[in-house]
């Protein structure tokens, strides 16, 4: 005899259901909260004067982060869908009629539960804090890059090794100047550079700037009988080898932020010196979140198999507002435990638990008869009192003569 969990055709059956709504809603939800922030990435990259590419860059060290808070909705949906679909091929009562009980039917969904509850323990506790530091290394490169939009017109600014520059107009696309002074200091001679116009050109050394229309005066220090030696000359193009790369400021090392912390990094530190809770607030908000996949195939299975099709919109509504309300309930939960105002562990796990035990009642409610659960009859309760309420108010209107 095989044993209950053993895979079959109709496991693989119900898993090729569920692959494209998962592909389909994963990647919506992803793109529709990439696009939010890909338009305030391209103003920072914008004012930064820096390259558009730069933006792909800091666009995928953010993928991890909308992953986490797509994955549970996507998952969601998209076993929703493929229990509406069983239901309306008649897939389902064949397989009732066959002596397969819901909770067998939720078998495959529940192991994919299990494996994506694994994943995001990754995703949370190692993917995460690794991608957010590197969004912040690449955010900090871009502040970096465009030295010229932050340098005003006629002021002098020390580029290092006793270079100082200053130009009159600095044009709007942040490379092209007019009226360039540079003056550099050596250990034995002294450059002053001026040019009608200057340009900032890309080379894989780095900035170079070249000078048309200009004049370098150099004095050069000399023996005491000799004194100074002074020479101007003139030039209609030119250039140097100076580096205009901006110097980037040095960003601080991982784990500035708890947030930048791994789980097992988590785990060390608010053990550190007593507990810490920021960390432990932390530590339990990730591990919470990962936990919540095992739950969804009891909470989305059984509101999917509504008896009718016009009353799948309670339950689509219901599982939405669900899944909202326990993310931000978790998160102000671990901001009330990192102000140490609730203990960590308790004010993350709370709502966790009312969540689970919401699922858990909302299928073994729907054991008895598929299609029917506890949501659905408190809309049709809602329903049958609304209608009530009409009919007595009609009865007591005034009929008109």
């Amino acid at each position: 005899m095989r044993p209950w969990f053993a895979f079959d055709r109709l496991d693989r059956y119900a898993l090729r259901l569920i692959a494209g709504p998962l592909a389909l809603a994963l990647l919506a939800l992803l793109l529709a909260q990439l696009l939010e922030r890909l338009l305030r990435l391209f103003d920072l990259a914008a004012s930064a004067g820096a390259p558009p590419s730069i933006v792909l860059v800091m666009a995928a060290t953010l993928v991890p982060h909308y992953l986490g808070l797509a994955l549970p909705m996507a998952f969601t949906a998209a076993i929703f869908m493929a229990a509406a679909r069983m239901c309306d091929d008649n897939e389902l009562d064949v397989m009732l009629v066959t002596g397969r009980s819901i909770a067998r039917i939720t078998a495959p969904y529940f192991v994919l539960a299990v494996l994506l509850a694994m994943f995001s323990l990754y995703l949370y506790g190692q993917l995460q804090p690794m991608a957010r530091y590197g969004y912040n290394v690449v955010v900090n490169r871009v502040l970096q890059t465009g030295w010229d939009s932050r340098v005003e017109e006629n002021r002098f600014v020390d580029i290092g090794h006793g270079v100082t520059f200053t130009a009159e107009v600095i044009e709007p696309d942040g490379r092209s100047l007019r009226g360039v002074f540079m003056e550099r200091r050596g250990a034995h001679s002294e450059d002053v550079l001026t040019a009608a116009r200057g340009r900032l050109v890309p080379t894989p050394d780095g900035l170079r700037m070249r000078f048309e229309d200009g004049l370098v005066l150099r004095v050069s220090e000399g023996t005491k009988e000799d004194g100074a030696a002074v020479s101007l000359s003139r030039f209609v193009q030119g250039a140097t080898d100076r580096d205009f790369s901006p110097k980037a400021e040095p960003l601080a090392e991982r784990g500035g932020s708890v947030r930048e912390l791994t789980l097992a990094e988590l785990w060390h530190t608010m053990h550190q010196n007593g507990y810490q809770t920021k960390p432990a607030a932390e530590f339990h908000n990730r591990l919470a979140r990962a936990c919540i996949f095992p739950f969804l195939p009891l909470l989305a299975l059984p509101l999917g198999m509504a008896s009718k099709r016009g009353r799948r919109t309670p339950g689509v509504v219901f599982a939405t507002v669900a899944l909202l309300s326990l993310d931000h309930a978790i998160q102000l939960g671990a901001s009330l435990g990192q102000s140490g105002r609730l203990p960590p562990a308790a004010a993350v796990w709370t709502p966790f638990v009312v969540f689970a035990v919401l699922s858990v009642w909302i299928f073994r409610s729907s054991l008895a008869w598929p299609g029917d659960n506890p949501v659905l009859r408190a809309v049709m309760a809602i329903e049958a009192l609304i209608d009530r309420t009409r009919t007595r108010a009609r009865r007591r209107a005034p009929r008109s003569p």
